[in-house]
């Protein structure tokens, strides 16, 4: 028998739930538990909060050099904006900056046909086909983003200029790292160069 003074083991059991019941109704309490500026512990997510679009955050990953997580995101904006201009140009660009040339390519060229008064696409779709070695079509993709551009843009006139003295004179410029830049829509550029 237990003396007065001491819980039993069934005591124990019963405030423990009742104790667990209490902070569970306080978790799940419109107002939740609320986090104290001093506390220690990291705060919850908020989830009523509306996520940033897909788009945004993959043009940020795409600027920061991280390619695998833009890819990401815009496969999610693919999910809620459907397979848009933007968001191919952006799965294109991001397949690029990790090397996988033919999906890049595949990707930039339906982005192009969604819009083909677009220069940004274009303009990548151009980096592409230069890195797969496809030196006389980037030419004449870079000349077509160039003129949709009216010349405004410096990554794309760069990226002509290149690929126009890798058209004349082919071994001068293979021996050279070549540096070409990927654009994005609001005048933005993504720099992607040569594997070491």
């Amino acid at each position: 028998m237990n003396s007065p003074g001491r819980a039993g083991p069934g005591r124990l059991r019963r405030a423990f739930a009742a104790a667990s019941v209490v902070a569970l109704a306080a978790a799940c309490a419109p107002g939740g538990l609320k986090q104290d500026k001093g506390s220690p512990w990291a705060p919850g997510g908020n989830h009523r909060q509306q996520a940033e679009d897909g788009l945004v955050v993959g043009h940020r990953l795409m600027a920061a050099g991280e390619h695998e997580l833009a890819l990401d995101a815009f496969t999610r904006a693919a999910l809620d904006h459907g397979l848009t201009a933007e968001v191919m140009s952006g799965m294109g660009s991001a397949k690029l900056g990790l090397r996988r040339l033919g999906q890049a390519e595949e990707l930039l060229r339906q982005a192009v046909e969604a819009d083909d008064s677009w220069p940004e696409p274009m303009n990548n779709l151009g980096v592409a086909l230069m890195e797969r070695g496809k030196t006389a079509e980037a030419v004449q993709v870079f000349q077509r983003a160039y003129a949709l551009d009216n010349g405004e843009s410096d990554a794309i006139r760069d990226n002509l200029r290149l690929a126009l003295a890798k058209l004349e004179n082919p071994a001068h410029t293979d021996s050279q790292k070549q540096d070409y830049k990927l654009v994005r829509q609001g005048g933005g550029s993504y720099l992607i160069r040569q594997a070491p």
